[in-house]
């Protein structure tokens, strides 16, 4: 029992000291961190709860369990307060798709992975909404699987997971218990070596059909007013939902066993005890309520059984047939738990980045390098471990003296961080409940709050890449996209969800990452008015010495206030203007042009590459105009412009239409930056923007209100992409070939993948 509740999964024992830096409150906060979701007000007495999860372990050893269930653990956080879940998204990392070595196993595991997802969303009902999809050789042997779910609850309705009033009977609800998932908390909380797969009945089985029917008789059960608190068994099984309970209520508990129901005979205490059999909840009921509690799952034909009761004392007595086997203090499991305070190492390459506006200044790297509280390094393990530096992709074929863009931008519409994951998100059913109001694709999802003429944006961004080479900005960064992403779709940001997924924390470099991050997340939100309510840290990503990048996800929900000013990233209309909110600055040393045109190897990205500097305040005022303009109904579109710069960000303009109609566009990028910097680079804090004409002059008065650049490129076309700087053209392709390639390149390799793998 102490074992696993002070293992790294359940104690966050590496973490505590440092999370308690991000900001946790604000105005529409109304469950922070430390519940089993956050919940914040979203008006007409309505509030959302939402979180993110990871479930990076078993997804490797099983991809089908291990992400099914995933999705299973998240939805149960959510109505576990008292949410009926409304939308879920994904955020998925993997190893390259066409690595001579591991790429057919990290073709194995996506497909695997999405199957899970699709499974478990699909038969429960929840619309699986949006999410990410991005593939780095860094995850080809841990590959990252973070789902996210949101809910709706009236404000007067929230319940909380306390054993609360002495003498309340404690029931066990939902699915039998059984052998599957023992030790999974503690295998989450370890890296891997060359046994792993080994593990796999550590990996829990999930029956969403189940989970349906627990959902629907825990909301009938909390609408009766006969339960006082509740909570699900997730990680450590019974024994992490028992103590967990009674320390948030300050009480005690006490369980005996020997009423669990079993689906396997001959279960031990231990084993019961460390059970993650799926779809199991703990209720605690007001005393002399029991039966009618257990009435309602017996309907739902649901196992509901009273196995034990609160007590005084504060401790967690546990009995099996009439003898003790677990008498301990709760708060020794919980709040004592050990909290580490481990060593840190700067990396040399992150304290150079840090230090720099010039990345090779010598007085800068001798000043970063010699200030007291760090230590360097060479930049051999960006994500932590002996070997982490991922071996350099193959180099691309070198482009003509003469730059070709239309064939480096089909090169990178057609790479598979860029090109379309309609082949993943086609698998899901993000319709059921009807509350959709945009389709996965678009910069964030929508769900309208039905009742009202609100809506909710969701948005799932994170950037490993940015966080090797600089973490604290490379945090601030993907906070700042996130934003911006929700932004796009006419929604004010609101509050964040984190899943921080990191390589080994007993790696000094690593956890200086870490707390790297924290300060970046902590800068950012703080400037965004986005305080995060809900998160989840994974360590120990790794596997046989080699570690993920530092890897923060971030969950940004906003608030559109009527849904029917919904912004969507395609262009509408021909003749229409199109514009770019922001400036655009030389950010190419770590771009997607860096990694797919020129052929950068990782060593190269890490050594010598720099993030693109995030100025918060021009963020503020490109999201601001943005929304303004979008709440005065004057943008037709809007688009964020960052991964593959701006030309790749103006094609999926051209092809993201609602109705599938591809539409061109005439753009000038006149300008004194060089050719290949307008066209690719990935400076933040970037809009584009389309309106018909004659809002012009509304359009510029609100961009100078929010003292934000605005340039206008040009006009929305017919069939074709048609870019010129100084008079000359410099691309120049029919909008059919480019939307050929961004959707047909991810969908072809993994149905390939697909149909060998029903082959055999």
């Amino acid at each position: 029992v102490f074992s696993v509740m002070w293992s790294e999964h359940c104690s966050y024992k590496s973490s505590r000291i440092h999370l308690k830096r991000l900001p946790t409150t604000g105005e529409r906060v109304i469950v922070p961190p430390g519940e089993n979701a956050g919940v914040v007000d979203v008006g007409d007495g309505w509030c959302a709860a939402f979180k993110i999860e990871s479930h990076n372990h078993p997804s490797f050893i099983e991809p089908f369990q291990g992400a099914a269930t995933g999705v299973g653990g998240i939805l149960r956080d959510i109505f576990t307060m008292g949410a009926r879940p409304i939308a879920a998204l994904n955020s998925l990392r993997f190893g390259a798709l066409d690595d001579p070595k591991q790429g057919r196993r990290n073709r194995s595991l996506l497909a695997g992975v999405v199957a899970g997802i699709a499974h478990y969303g699909n038969a429960f009902g929840v619309p699986t909404v949006g999410g990410e999809v991005a593939f780095d050789d860094a995850y080809a042997l841990n590959p990252l699987i973070n789902a996210f779910a949101l809910g709706l609850v009236r404000r007067d309705q929230i319940f909380f997971g306390k054993a609360t009033g002495v003498g309340n009977p404690v029931l066990y609800v939902g699915a039998k218990t059984g052998r599957d998932g023992i030790h999974g908390a503690t295998m989450a909380s370890a890296e891997f070596d060359e046994e792993a797969l080994e593990k796999r009945p550590t990996v829990q089985v999930g029956d969403p059909f189940l989970e349906k029917l627990l959902l629907e008789a825990c909301l009938e059960a909390m609408r009766s007013g006969a339960v006082a608190g509740i909570q699900d068994m997730g990680a450590a099984g019974l024994t992490c939902s028992t103590c967990e309970m009674a320390a948030r209520a300050d009480t005690g508990i006490e369980v005996d066993l020997s009423m669990v129901p079993q689906r396997e005979t001959g279960m031990t205490a231990y084993e019961m005890l460390l059970s993650e059999s799926q779809e199991r909840m703990l209720i605690v009921a007001h005393k002399g309520r029991e039966r009618e509690v257990a009435d309602i799952f017996r309907k739902w034909d649901l196992d509901a059984v009273v196995i034990g009761q609160v007590r005084d004392g504060g401790r967690m007595r546990v009995t099996h047939n009439g003898e003790i086997v677990c008498d301990v203090p709760v708060k020794a499991l919980t709040d004592e738990a050990p909290i580490y305070e481990r060593p840190m190492k700067a990396r040399y390459a992150d304290v150079r980045s840090a230090a720099l506006s010039s990345p090779r200044d010598p007085e800068n790297v001798k000043a970063a390098k010699t200030d007291p509280t760090l230590t360097a390094e060479p930049a051999a393990s960006v994500g932590g471990g002996t070997d982490i530096i991922s071996p350099a992709p193959p180099t691309a074929p070198n482009l003509s003296a003469e730059p070709n863009h239309n064939e480096a931008l089909l090169r990178l519409l057609s790479s598979p961080n860029l090109a379309s994951k309609e082949w993943v998100y086609r698998q899901y059913d993000h319709m059921v409940r009807t509350n959709t109001a945009v389709l996965p694709g678009a910069d964030a999802a929508v769900v309208r709050i039905k009742e009202t003429r609100r809506a909710l944006a969701i948005a799932l961004d994170g950037n490993g890449r940015y966080c090797a080479v600089n973490p604290r900005e490379g945090a601030k960064l993907i906070v700042a996209e996130a934003a911006r992403n929700v932004v796009c779709v006419g929604a004010q940001p609101i509050a964040i969800t984190n899943c921080l997924n990191f390589a080994s924390p007993e790696r000094p470099e690593v956890m200086w990452s870490f707390s790297e991050v924290i300060d970046g997340l902590t800068e950012a939100c703080k400037a965004f008015n986005t305080p995060v309510v809900s998160g989840n840290v994974s360590f120990y990503n790794e596997t046989e010495g080699r570690g993920v990048l530092p890897t923060p996800v971030i969950g940004m929900i906003g608030l559109i206030d009527d849904v029917k000013r919904v912004i969507q990233p395609g262009f509408k209309n021909p003749g229409d203007f199109i514009a770019l909110l922001g400036a655009t600055r030389d950010d190419l040393s770590i771009s997607e042009y860096a990694v797919v045109v020129e052929g950068k190897s990782t060593e190269q990205l890490f050594n010598d590459g720099r993030v693109p500097a995030l100025d918060l305040e021009a963020e503020r005022a490109a999201q601001t105009a943005c929304l303004r303009a979008a709440e005065a109904g004057l943008l037709r579109s809007a688009h964020d412009c960052s991964d593959g710069g701006l030309a790749v960000a103006l094609s999926e303009c051209c092809f993201s239409s609602l109705n599938r109609e591809a539409f061109g566009a005439d753009i000038d990028i006149t300008g004194e930056d060089d050719i290949v910097t307008r066209l690719f680079s990935e400076t933040p804090s970037r809009i584009i923007v389309s309106f018909d004409q004659s809002a012009l002059g509304d359009i510029e008065e609100i961009v100078a209100a929010a003292s934000c650049p605005m340039t206008l490129l040009g006009n929305v076309g017919s069939d074709r992409l048609r870019i010129e700087s100084d008079g000359e053209e410099v691309i120049q392709l029919d909008v059919a070939e480019m939307e050929s390639a961004w959707r047909s390149s991810l969908k072809d390799k993994l149905q390939a993948e697909a149909m060998a793998a029903g082959a055999e």
